[in-house]
């Protein structure tokens, strides 16, 4: 989880794209909203949905499988809902656990 977590938020930072993190290990109203905004098809068959997973305000974008097609594609900007050119500063939210 770690590692996805630094390749996602490493990805934001090089493209200097704003983003919050939000660390649900250590919060519970962030535990409690990741698990209410992460769509019922998206979750697990079993437990809670685990991090990180990407959010565009309150807009569920996908969980790390998802943003790493996406960039394999060359269509990260389109997954994480930016119409800015590359570069550009938007607000993007990650939930993400800290160990």
């Amino acid at each position: 989880i770690k590692k996805q977590q630094q390749d996602v938020l490493g990805f934001l930072e090089a493209n200097k794209i704003e983003f919050e993190e939000k660390d649900i290990a250590a919060n519970e109203e962030n535990r409690k909203w990741m698990r209410e905004n992460v769509p019922e098809d998206s979750r697990p068959a079993s437990g809670n949905p685990l991090p990180p997973r990407l959010f565009n305000d309150s807009r569920y974008l996908g969980d790390y499988e998802a943003f790493f097609e996406a960039r394999e594609n060359n269509a990260v900007y389109a997954f994480l809902g930016l119409t800015a050119p590359p570069g550009s500063k938007v607000g993007v939210y990650i939930s993400h656990s800290k160990p």
